[in-house]
């Protein structure tokens, strides 16, 4: 079982601050999750100087309510919605939050964090800064995380016929086609809302998963 940290809390994500990367990439990480969370923990140490401050800590994962454990622990084989994740904690150089979406795994995506943390403190204990600069970029983001995902496909594929009111076509309309509806009118380029625009790329995710696009 992986230790995860004990100060750190793990909820489902709520809203992506931003736009989810489309083009992913497999990343070249070989270590498990237990060595990403063992590195995550001491970061956290060394971020925060009060218990509050450890306590602050939370990760954001893509994964449904339903999927967590009795102690806030997702299970081993709980499936994300997608890989995204954000690491925030109210830390000594005030709120910091990180978000990952960059490679095909939620586990990758969070080593990718704890090591991007283990570097900034390093450049404190080289000299190269003496108040923590190098944490400034992150301070004004959000630990907000993305819109729920699906159970399923079918789950998938209904909302997005609601959504574009295909429920008044005739016959059935393919995935595609009522997804292609759906991008078009919610993409934010053309007037639409960002979070539905994001939420139109989870069915998808979810759609895709299937095997129906």
């Amino acid at each position: 079982m992986s230790a995860w940290p004990d100060s750190m809390r793990v909820a489902p994500i709520r809203e992506w601050p931003g736009t989810l990367t489309t083009d992913r990439q497999a990343s070249k990480f070989s270590a498990t999750l237990t060595d990403t969370l063992r590195i995550l923990d001491r970061e956290i140490w060394h971020l925060a100087d009060t218990r509050a401050q450890q306590e602050s800590a939370e990760l954001l994962v893509a994964i449904d309510a339903g999927q967590f454990r009795q102690d806030g622990r997702p299970y081993a084989n709980a499936k994300a919605a997608h890989p995204g994740v954000i690491f925030s904690i109210d830390s000594r150089h005030g709120h910091l939050s990180y978000p990952c979406d960059t490679f095909t795994r939620w586990e990758d995506n969070l080593r990718a964090i704890a090591l991007a943390l283990e570097a900034l403190r390093k450049v404190d204990r080289y000299g190269v800064t003496k108040r923590g600069e190098q944490y400034r970029g992150f301070l004004a983001l959000e630990a907000t995380a993305a819109p729920a995902g699906f159970a399923d496909a079918n789950a998938a594929y209904v909302w997005l016929v609601d959504l574009v009111g295909a429920s008044d076509l005739p016959g059935t309309p393919s995935a595609a086609m009522v997804l292609r509806k759906a991008q078009r009118i919610t993409h934010p380029d053309m007037g639409g809302d960002a979070a539905t625009f994001q939420r139109v790329s989870l069915a998808e995710a979810k759609l895709r998963e299937a095997g129906l696009l």
